[in-house]
């Protein structure tokens, strides 16, 4: 008689070879029996999304945790919609526009256009839901499939789009519109179809983004084949005053509209900094001595179980790895050893700063020190790969309970050159603190340590305006967490800009 664990050993291996027949983490009931699949469900290896379908789980997974579905949100649809709709599927124009701007964020309603639709809402977990219009769709070989998702193309999505959506999603709107490689891949859909008054929008929002020659090719030839064009901005305001030029990755355009806007609402509630020259000696003194609750505060923000015993063994050497087995293997020891080391790192870039450096400079090249030292020691003891430490993250990653998707490890390599240019160029210390760190966990370009990272390069763009090293606590970390997903999913910053002011000048 097998014993429970045998005959659960047995269900995950049947699971494992569904999983590699679909290539997807996605179950439907008939792909294995009853008794496996009730038995993954009660032993945390499968949850049901809808009745019938299930997607993959970990057992030490929360209840009521929205991580899980948030990573499976995509995989899952469409998984769901080959099978139910036969493959003839495509999201709206607008939601295809988003995603050739590389904007993965999970949307409340998934809008589905499908000649099988039957106009049924279908409602999924954490409020999300998929709505399928029964409606035609572009040519199969026309639509483009990115991470299995069906999109229209480019041309056919900025034509179908609605105008609402430059109101709705400006900064996307404006990123995707400078993937347009040709006029003549817009211009041939307008002038078959006839399309004045979109050609006129169209025609608008090219020059606002400052791209005159494609707005006036596109109302000159429209008028040229006799169609009477009235140009129209569908945009509610004026470009941000960016340097847009061709053949620039959707993301830094992203990146730069989110800074240009952001800054201004950052300022609104923007202190003086300190007049005086600062101490440099005093000033340093000052950081070691709130190095102890700095690092409580910001490791536990992460979930790691740190104590000011764990911390203090650290700063006085006594953690020691030879001769005591339990500093070896545990991670929070680990943690903690690699966060004094990198703290130390940071303390020396802001010693540059103070000294006259610039703070986006010494950033750029100091941050990845700073990742080395956080996770140098895991490496050593063999919790890490060494290949870990090679730099910016080969894979995607999700945010634990938030519907931002950052950005593709492509995007990243793409991104962050600009992102310290943007530090680099701005001249205000709290905008560089505020915007260095939300946009740096925006892009999230480490596998793990971003939080860390994030908060460090706070402080160092803090200390270019003398302002004091400014600790996140604990117990405001539902606050803090909420602050930055409203600037990740609804370009609203003024949450979090508060949220830092008042910690810096309470």
């Amino acid at each position: 008689m097998p014993s429970p664990s045998e005959k659960l050993t047995d269900s995950l291996e049947v699971l494992k070879k569904a999983l590699a027949n679909t290539g997807a983490l996605v179950i439907r009931s008939n792909m294995i029996t009853r008794t496996h699949r009730e038995r993954l469900v009660s032993n945390g290896f499968l949850v049901e999304i809808l009745k019938g379908w299930y997607i993959l789980t970990r057992p030490d997974e929360k209840n009521g945790d929205s991580t899980l579905w948030y990573t499976s949100f995509w995989q899952f649809c469409s998984s769901y919609l080959d099978y139910k709709l036969s493959g003839e599927w495509v999201v709206s124009p607008e939601q295809s526009l988003l995603i050739h701007a590389e904007n993965w964020t999970i949307p409340d309603q998934l809008f589905i256009k499908s000649p099988n639709g039957n106009n049924n809402l279908i409602k999924l977990p954490h409020e999300t839901s998929v709505f399928d219009l029964k409606s035609t769709i572009p040519e199969k070989e026309r639509i483009i499939i990115r991470n299995n998702v069906h999109i229209y193309p480019f041309p056919l999505a900025l034509i179908s789009c609605s105008e609402k959506f430059f109101r709705q999603y400006p900064m996307d709107a404006r990123a995707v519109l400078q993937t347009l490689k040709d006029t003549s891949d817009i211009l041939s859909p307008l002038l078959d179809g006839g399309h004045t008054v979109i050609a006129g929008r169209i025609a608008g929002a090219y020059r606002n983004i400052n791209r005159s020659d494609v707005a006036d090719e596109i109302v000159n030839t429209m008028k040229s084949a006799g169609f009477d064009v009235r140009e129209k901005d569908p945009f509610e305001e004026p470009a941000p005053q960016l340097l847009f030029q061709r053949n620039l990755s959707p993301y830094v355009y992203r990146v730069q509209q989110m800074w240009q806007q952001m800054r201004e609402v950052v300022l609104e509630d923007f202190q003086e900094p300190p007049k005086e020259k600062v101490n440099i000696l005093n000033y340093l003194k000052d950081i070691d001595e709130i190095y102890k609750h700095d690092a409580y505060n910001s490791l536990s923000i992460e979930g790691y179980q740190i104590t000011q015993d764990l911390i203090e063994r650290v700063k006085l050497g006594a953690w020691n790895p030879d001769s005591n087995s339990k500093d070896e293997k545990d991670k929070d020891a680990m943690a903690a050893r690699g966060y004094w080391l990198a703290f130390n790192s940071v303390k020396e870039s802001i010693s540059k700063v103070l000294s006259d450096a610039d703070a986006g400079e010494i950033a750029e090249v100091d941050h990845r020190v700073w990742y080395r030292e956080l996770f140098s020691p895991s490496v050593a003891t063999g919790i890490l790969k060494p290949s870990e430490l090679a730099g910016y993250r080969n894979t995607q990653v999700f945010i634990r309970n938030s519907k931002h998707v950052p950005l593709s490890p492509e995007a990243v390599r793409d991104v962050m050159p600009a992102f310290f240019d943007l530090l680099k160029n701005e001249p205000e210390p709290f905008v560089k603190s505020v915007l260095g760190h939300f946009v740096f966990v925006y892009i999230h370009p480490y596998n793990d340590g971003n939080g860390r990272i994030a908060r460090f390069l706070m402080n160092l763009m803090l200390s270019s305006g003398a302002f004091p090293w400014t600790v996140i606590p604990l117990e405001e970390r539902d606050s803090y967490m909420d602050a930055l997903e409203e600037a990740s999913v609804n370009n609203n910053i003024r949450p979090f800009a508060k949220f830092i002011h008042q910690l810096v000048f309470k």
